[in-house]
């Protein structure tokens, strides 16, 4: 009778895993099937032959929805210390038409060392951080100059130091975070005049802690959403730095940046895959909704039909085309929404 009865109970045990199992395989499923309402844009964008679009690590969307790349020009990436490299003599910011891919205007020469993330605010105002001045700086749209965070070339984590900074969001009442970064594990919350305000977060992999806090976003209403790289996964705050949620990347090693489509209330994410620290598997692009729920991915999974990428920076139009800027092929890709 002992026997009859945990025979049952295992065969219950294995009826209940293969049912667990196949509702994840559907969940996968569907996922990878959304990923077909994405489609990769040929031939966008359209630059000149002349023209050295280098890593583009940061873009941004201005109010007329064209592109704004932040890249590097002919500079590759240097381990530390890289502030005693020279400023890069080309243009570095890149206006980019949107639908015909065509560059507007070009900018920045002469100022930055090593370009890294971008983020533009809803007066047209671009905000970079470059890793190897150890600084934050804010442009108007035509590159003039009005605000500097941070010491040239100086490293440090206190209220006046960053060390090698990485992204920037900025509210809608003028303040902003920055995620700092690679030297540092902080978010850092300014006033709109650039006054410390405060900060979270610490080296570590528990909940608000970051092991390479590489991108960061906002939604609609002030809460913030940080690209964990190292740990490989998103983390959601409130506007006080209050852990809220968190999406763990269960495939890969890194998990490079995050947007927000606050029109449709989506979040965005990217990661890159690399086996054995030598076979590059390349992108996915995921979106979630606010919960991070997971909706849709592809890029090396799923649905995709263009060339091994190593996204860096993503950024979602008002008609809800994805834009990433693919450090590996030194290029911009444009996915839309099929009709």
């Amino acid at each position: 009778m002992e026997l009859k009865i945990n025979s049952i109970l295992f065969l219950l045990v294995v009826v209940l895993i293969l049912s667990y199992k196949d509702s994840d395989k559907n969940i996968s499923e569907q996922v990878f099937k959304n990923s077909d309402a994405y489609t990769l844009v040929k031939d966008w964008p359209n630059l000149p032959n002349t023209f050295t679009l280098g890593s583009p690590t940061g873009l941004g969307l201005d109010s007329s929805g064209n592109i704004i790349a932040f890249h590097r020009s002919g500079r590759v990436w240097e381990t530390n210390p890289i502030s005693h490299l020279p400023v890069i003599k080309e243009n570095t910011v890149s206006v980019i038409d949107s639908k015909s891919g065509e560059i507007l205007k070009s900018w920045g020469k002469n100022i930055f060392i090593m370009p890294h993330g971008l983020e533009v605010d809803n007066q047209d105002n671009v905000w970079v951080t470059d890793c190897g001045l150890h600084q934050v700086f804010k442009f108007d749209a035509n590159g003039n100059l009005l605000m500097t965070l941070g010491e040239a070339k100086v490293s440090g984590n206190d209220s006046e130091h960053f060390n090698l900074p990485t992204d920037i969001a900025v509210s809608a009442d003028g303040s902003f975070y920055v995620s700092d970064g690679y030297g540092n594990s902080r978010v850092i919350k300014f006033s709109k005049e650039g006054k410390y305000l405060f900060e979270w977060g610490k080296f570590g992999n528990k909940k608000g802690e970051f092991k390479i806090p590489h991108g960061i976003d906002l939604d609609n209403e002030g809460n913030i959403y940080v690209a964990d790289r190292e740990n490989n996964r998103i983390q959601k705050f409130d506007s006080k730095g209050n852990f809220i949620t968190l999406w763990q990347n269960q495939v890969t090693d890194q998990l490079y940046s995050v947007t927000i489509d606050n029109q449709n209330n989506h979040l965005f994410g990217i990661d890159y895959l690399i086996v054995k620290n030598k076979i590059v598997k390349g992108s996915d692009i995921f979106r979630f909704d606010l919960d991070t729920k997971l909706q849709v991915q592809f890029g090396r999974s799923g649905h995709y039909d263009g060339p091994v990428t190593r996204y860096h920076d993503i950024q979602i139009d008002k008609e809800g085309s994805i834009y990433v800027g693919d450090i590996l092929g030194n290029r911009i890709q444009k996915f839309k929404l099929k009709d």
